[in-house]
């Protein structure tokens, strides 16, 4: 990014008087549709502005944005405020989308939910450790879902486009996607598409070490989503994001299918992937064991993501 921008968090408490009637409007479902009001911190940065403009492209509700110091001038034909608390009150924004240097976007995500953001989508990779502890710890019991860090968003295709995924793969449907790869996310939804299915709302969940929502987490919102028939759900090596999500999926009996696939089948205990997260640690997170955890759960496990289009077409026309 060309400008490095700094936030500062006060530590204070800020309470949005008009949430519930927001909350009302939109009635998100799942994370983000065409009713939210979303803002972008980091607004005039390259990365910010770049796929800011790719967003409005794509007909998302970008409402405006937030770079401190340039308060009160306009980017992308949208205003631009010094602080998340003013962009709130004056746009009656929602969601939040951080494109922030990594030393400075735990604050920036601090600062959205003190300024009353209700669903934040960090973009940013490599946030440190101890900074991403504070965050989280932060905006426990606050009410707000915290997306990545270090993902690619998420879309509700036809309605918004709240990341930098390139919004002509997702096609309008009901298979809901839940992945920790960014690429691998695309190419479910573009063997989603090619079976001749849909995607309803694809979530990103990020590939840091610390991140938001793990991946039962959001299986959860689409288990919960009237809108959604059935999910992928795409990990990887290390951690224990999917067989605690495969253990839930089966104690809550199956109420819609689900096709898993985990990347990493060939890589060696020690190596890390492109992801900080991504690292075999011990025997029940390689990509065998977890595979085999979630066959045990009722999950329908494909051996290739180019497997994953043909083998949700088989799985619905079992139902």
């Amino acid at each position: 990014m060309k400008a490095f921008l700094v936030y500062a968090w006060f530590g204070q408490k800020v309470y949005y008087p008009n949430f519930v009637l927001l909350k009302k409007q939109t009635s998100m479902s799942v994370l983000v549709n065409k009713n939210s009001r979303v803002i972008v911190q980091g607004f005039t940065g390259s990365e910010g502005s770049f796929h800011a403009g790719q967003m409005i492209e794509y007909g998302t509700n970008v409402v405006g944005g937030v770079t401190p110091a340039k308060g009160g001038t306009e980017h992308l034909g949208r205003p631009v405020f010094n602080t998340v608390k003013e962009a709130v009150e004056k746009t009656g924004a929602d969601v939040s989308i951080i494109f922030v240097p990594p030393a400075f976007a735990a604050d920036a995500i601090m600062e959205a939910v003190d300024g009353g953001i209700k669903v934040i989508i960090t973009i940013t990779e490599g946030i440190p450790v101890k900074d991403m502890m504070t965050a989280k710890k932060y905006l426990q019991h606050k009410g707000v879902t915290l997306i990545g860090p270090n993902c690619p968003g998420v879309i509700t295709p036809g309605e918004a486009k709240v990341g930098i995924m390139p919004g002509f793969v997702f096609k309008k449907g009901r298979i809901g996607i839940v992945s920790k790869s960014g690429t691998l996310t695309y190419e479910a939804a573009d063997q989603i598409v090619k079976a001749g299915l849909g995607i309803s709302t694809a979530i990103g969940i990020g590939g840091d070490p610390i991140i938001g929502t793990p991946t039962k987490d959001a299986v959860e919102l689409l288990m919960n989503d009237p809108e959604t028939d059935a999910i992928v759900m795409i990990g990887e090596i290390g951690g224990n994001y999917e067989p605690l999500a495969a253990r839930w999926v089966k104690e809550n009996g199956n109420k819609k299918p689900v096709v898993g696939f985990i990347a990493g089948q060939t890589a060696p205990p020690g190596r890390r992937m492109g992801h900080a997260g991504a690292i075999i640690g011990g025997a029940d997170d390689t990509a065998a064991a977890k595979m085999k955890i979630m066959k045990e759960c009722g999950i329908h496990v494909v051996e290739s993501p180019a497997e994953i289009g043909e083998t949700m077409v088989k799985v619905l026309g079992k139902k």
